[in-house]
């Protein structure tokens, strides 16, 4: 994947499964923009042939964990094949019981489109007629009502979802929330009776750890470029020095995105009379300045390193047992590819850079309101004491770093076993991953921040002119957040500037001047 691509997640209309891997981008089209989904033959004729192999299983009343017997510690139990339809559909209802607060739309829909790709491998032996049907789901927009708390790794969310597709538990269509039978009903949709090895395959997985975990690193990628125009824009109307940004201190490093980074700041700055005016106007300045190579080159390499995981997550098949065609018979294997560690690991390694990341952003937030070190008005005001001005959004990113900071503990180091002991080693991936995605949206609000008080203070530089690209962002940010004169309603303009970050559209001005944000 490269970082232009996640720009272009909003342009995919359709997603087709079945001939090569999935993207990062793709999944966003789908979970956030609605693409429809389909399958190729290839992908159909796989899952064909995995369900023949079940089938055969079944007659011959072979020992196969989950098919012909019980789940977890109960494995020992034998189900006869007249009770497979029983026994998969008591482990969906027996499983839905996370709790709280519910997933979002984009979300659920990603844990969908996960479990599509996983189950369309042709090793899990699930019916063509089981997986259409979510693929259905998607493409008629009906959201399972899907509690997002109390999972340690896969099973009670996904198989709140698995409700739905049997006809039960309830689901949203057109923004009404209503039984799943009912919701399938009005898009003229009909439930499935789940089969041997269905119920299992739809509950088991690193489904919810990857969808989350993409979804994470979407915007944290995207954020991490907006950082570097949001950076600049501070470093200049703070009355920077670009000589921190001199390639040769940075070529002495062996870390490639330092050096990228400091080349992107000097690309978003160059032509700035701004920056041209103070170049000498101090001899060095604070870290936060001096130092955004150094520490967004660093979030870009966990970043980098993390997708390479997510990726491989993506495209890997993760249920248990798996369904090997081997000849014309076939063998059921039974290992541990649900486990989430690889993208768990690295979800906690995601949060921990957004850390930083939001960190050293909230520092140039408080540079700016504060006359004492921005030399500019106090909270960019015209007349501070009558107006608080934009004193208090500083204290809104400073209580988002609090939050970020209190997440971004790892979930990974943690162990709880359960099943009896039977699964006495736990991922807690779920988690990881989930905060993650958590923190990428807190940290959008203050680069958000950010951007709101740097353009303010570009306004206390006339007559000095900005450099081409960031007047160009500056009236992005103009067309829909007016300058400050007076205390107004602050909230409806940290919304929009939010919505103009995560939807890319800062990003994609920026790279339209002069190229891709290098990463």
């Amino acid at each position: 994947m490269t970082t232009a691509d996640c720009l272009q997640a909003k342009d995919i209309k359709e997603v087709v499964l079945g001939d090569g891997e999935i993207s990062i981008e793709e999944v966003i089209a789908v979970a956030r923009y609605g693409a429809m989904v389909s399958f190729t033959q290839t992908y159909c004729d796989r899952v064909n042939k995995s369900r023949s192999l079940i089938d055969k299983f079944l007659d011959e009343n072979r020992l196969i964990y989950g098919v012909t017997t019980g789940f977890g510690s109960n494995m020992t139990e034998v189900i006869s094949p007249q009770d497979a339809e029983t026994l998969q559909r008591n482990i969906v209802r027996s499983h839905a019981v996370s709790v709280g607060e519910t997933l979002e739309k984009e979300v659920v829909r990603a844990i969908q489109l996960m479990i599509l790709v996983n189950l369309g491998q042709g090793y899990s032996g699930v019916r063509l007629q089981v997986l259409n049907l979510i693929a259905s789901l998607l493409n008629h927009d009906i959201i399972p009502f899907v509690p997002g708390d109390g999972s340690v790794g896969y099973l009670s969310p996904e198989a709140h979802m698995a409700l739905v597709v049997m006809g039960e538990g309830k689901a949203w269509y057109e923004d009404e929330l209503i039984p799943g039978a009912e919701a399938l009903g009005k898009a003229g949709l009909a439930p499935v009776t789940l089969g041997a090895k269905e119920g299992l395959a739809l509950t088991s997985g690193t489904t919810s750890v990857t969808a989350m975990a993409v979804l994470a690193l979407y915007n944290s990628m995207q954020a991490a470029k907006t950082a570097d125009i949001t950076g600049a824009m501070s470093l200049e109307v703070l009355k920077g020095t670009i000589k921190a940004f001199d390639p040769r201190p940075h070529s002495l490093k062996k870390h490639g995105e330092q050096a990228k980074t400091a080349r992107n700041v000097s690309r978003i700055l160059e032509g700035s009379q701004i920056i041209d005016t103070y170049k000498e106007h101090r001899l060095q300045d604070a870290l936060s300045l001096r130092c955004i190579p150094q520490v967004h080159g660093a979030i870009k390499k966990v970043l980098k390193d993390a997708a390479v995981s997510i990726e491989n997550e993506m495209n890997s098949v993760s249920d248990n047992p798996l369904i090997f065609p081997e000849e014309e018979d076939g063998i059921g294997m039974m290992a541990g590819n649900f486990d989430g560690s690889f993208v768990g690991i690295y979800a906690d390694a995601i949060s921990i850079a957004l850390a930083n990341l939001a960190k050293i952003t909230e520092r140039r937030i408080d540079r700016l309101v504060n006359h004492h070190l921005s030399e500019l008005p106090n909270f960019l005001v015209v007349n501070p004491g009558l107006n608080s001005g934009y004193m208090i959004p500083q204290y809104t990113a400073a209580g988002l770093l609090n939050e970020i900071r209190v997440l971004s503990h790892p979930a990974t180091i943690d162990n709880i076993p359960t099943c009896a002991n039977q699964e006495d080693v736990i991922s807690f991936a779920y988690f990881a991953s989930r905060k993650a995605y958590r923190i990428s949206k807190k940290l959008e609000y203050i680069l958000a921040i950010e951007l709101m008080t740097a353009t303010q203070a570009m306004d206390f530089h006339l007559p000095l002119k900005p450099s081409p690209v960031t007047e160009e962002v500056y009236h992005l940010v103009r067309s829909e957040v007016p300058m400050v004169e007076e205390d107004r309603f602050f909230h409806p303009d940290i919304e929009a500037i939010y919505r103009q970050i995560h939807e890319g559209e800062i990003v994609k001005l920026v790279e339209m001047a002069i190229g891709e944000i290098e990463f």
